[in-house]
Formats: structure tokens, C-alpha cells, sequence
């Protein structure tokens, strides 16, 4: 059994649509959500340096742009359901990546629902000095505990000893100055503390974009990111999608949700890394491979058609 999973924000770096570009389906793809986006795209995704495409507003379109078309270059018009791909699983913005593959709504929908939640994170993002930081290691519940004292959120339990938390800019900085014992605290740099409270502002504007949304219910499986369970209808993914905005992200129950479905192979889209290297650490005994150029598609699809 093979899954896909779409990464999050900040997997993006410079320059990393170019090699893609040369792919007709990929490209074509690209073009046609540019189109629908009103958003440079292939200009963000070749030649904007590190500052711009950090930018929410542009991160997280340009992240599930680039997951979707991928698709589009490993499928061709086929569906990932008819190519022999059991289920699909994104992190954070990689969710709506997910919800393209697995049917729920249209490449054109998901790219204009990602461009609000990105525009509307970021205006809930400037409304207060906010951040977030990487906690690799220690104990979970000391970890924890020492984000409760400083009234910080653990916004991303990422498995494999990873948890990141968000809030004020200067309870970040304590923590960074004192963190829990056993444990490393790396600073990201992101735009504001997403899935927290300070995104609330986000979820008023997605639940009011998302009310004249067509949906469908997904023709894989697909796991969502607020309690790694599986979903069956694609109206109750989009109102997760909305909500968890400003909830948890629980990437660690997602892929023990995978482990307990049978998974024998996980395969991550562009601008992929981040997930393979935490399932090798959360998942054993999965092959994984991370579809980071085009020279990855070949065997991609040899992996597909050995698990399927």
C-alpha cells in the first residue's frame, strides 16, 4: 500500500521550480493555476530569492502549486486513485495539496482557496510580533510543560522527537534562551505563529471563502492533520482545512494512522525532504523517497508500481 504526502511551509527555497519547468505537463499545470491565482508563480518559484517566497503569501501558493502540478507530471491526465496510489496526507498547506489529489475539489479551486488562507494568515500574522521555533528532542511531556510556563502552543507535533512551538516573539526568545533540558531549540524563520489562537482572524475569512466552495468526496484515502484520522466526505475535510488554521497540526498521528492502514511505501512531492526525513525516524520498515527533481520521477513511478 503507497501513499503520497504534500509538505508544509517552509520546505520552499530558491530556484526550486526551474528543473521542473522543463516537464510539458508539469509546466502546463504551473501556468494554468498562475492563470487562476493572479499570483507570479513561475517567476516566485525560479528566480524570487529566499525573503520573498517566505513571504505567507506567496509560500504557501507556491507550495501547492508545485505539489499539484508534480502530480499532473507523474499522471498525466489519470487520476493518483486510477495510477494505483492507496491514500494521501499533507502537512499544513499541504492539506489542500492532499485535497486536489484525492478529488475533493479542482487544481483551479485549490489554488484560489490556498491564495486566501495564505493572504489571510499572513494580515492575521500581522496583527501581533509572533514566531515559532523547533523543539528537537527532550521529553515530551517536559517539553511540553516548558511550553505551558511560557504560554507558548505546540502548533506542530511532528513525530520523531520534533515538536514546534509558536507565540509571542518574546516567549520564543526565552525559550530559545532556556529550553526544556535534553532538548535543542532551532528558530524558524516563519512570518507569524500559525496554528495558534493569534490565527483566528484567518479562520473568520476561510469559513466565509470556503461557504461557495463545491466539494466532493474523496476518491482516496486521506488523513487530516487535526487528529491524523482518516476522512470520508470532502464536506468535512474542507471544514477541518478551515479550523486547522488556528489547531494543532498532528503530523506524529497521521503517520501512526498510515502505520495501522498497512502502509508499505510513502512517496513526498515537491519541494519535498522534510516528511521523508521524519518518517524515516517515526515510520520504520518504509520505503520512502522524496520527489525532489524531475530525475526522481522514474523511480517514483517504479516504486508505485512495486507497492500498489
Amino acid at each position: 500500500m503507497i501513499v503520497i504526502v504534500a509538505p508544509g511551509q517552509g520546505s520552499q527555497t530558491p530556484g526550486f521550480l526551474s528543473p521542473w519547468l522543463e516537464v510539458p505537463a508539469f509546466a502546463d499545470a504551473m501556468q494554468s493555476m498562475q492563470e487562476a491565482s493572479g499570483i507570479d508563480l513561475i517567476g516566485h518559484g525560479t528566480m524570487s530569492d529566499a525573503d520573498t517566497i517566505r513571504d505567507t503569501a506567496v509560500a504557501q501558493p507556491l507550495i501547492v502549486s508545485s505539489g499539484v502540478a508534480a502530480l499532473s507530471a507523474l499522471f498525466g491526465d489519470s487520476t493518483a486513485a486510477a495510477a494505483g496510489i492507496s491514500g494521501i496526507a499533507g502537512h499544513s498547506v499541504g492539506e489542500i495539496t492532499a485535497a486536489v489529489a484525492s478529488g475533493i475539489f479542482d487544481a483551479n479551486q485549490g489554488i484560489k482557496f490556498v491564495k486566501e488562507r495564505g493572504s489571510a494568515m499572513a494580515r492575521a500574522a500581522a496583527l501581533e510580533p509572533t514566531s515559532m521555533a523547533a523543539v528537537i528532542g527532550g521529553d515530551q511531556a517536559t517539553v511540553l510543560a516548558r511550553l505551558a510556563e511560557l504560554g507558548l502552543t505546540p502548533a506542530n507535533y511532528n513525530g520523531g522527537g520534533q515538536i514546534v512551538a509558536a507565540g509571542s516573539v518574546a516567549a520564543i526568545g526565552e525559550l530559545q534562551a532556556h529550553g526544556p533540558e535534553g532538548s535543542r531549540v532551532i528558530p524558524l524563520q516563519v512570518a507569524g505563529a500559525f496554528h495558534t489562537a493569534y490565527m483566528q482572524p484567518a479562520v473568520a475569512s476561510l469559513t466565509a471563502f470556503s461557504s461557495s466552495m463545491t466539494v466532493k468526496d474523496p476518491n482516496l484515502k486521506v488523513w487530516s492533520n487535526s487528529l491524523g484520522q482518516q476522512v470520508s466526505t470532502g464536506v468535512e475535510f474542507l471544514t477541518l482545512l478551515v479550523n486547522q488554521v488556528s489547531n494543532s497540526v498532528r503530523w506524529d498521528l497521521c503517520m501512526q494512522s498510515m502505520i495501522e492502514a498497512g502502509v508499505t511505501a510513502l512517496i513526498e512531492l515537491p519541494p519535498g525532504g522534510t516528511l521523508v526525513g521524519l518518517a524515516k525516524r517515526s515510520m520504520p520498515g518504509i520505503e520512502t523517497l522524496a520527489v525532489k527533481t524531475p530525475d526522481n520521477l522514474d523511480a517514483a513511478l517504479s516504486l508505485i508500481n512495486n507497492h500498489r
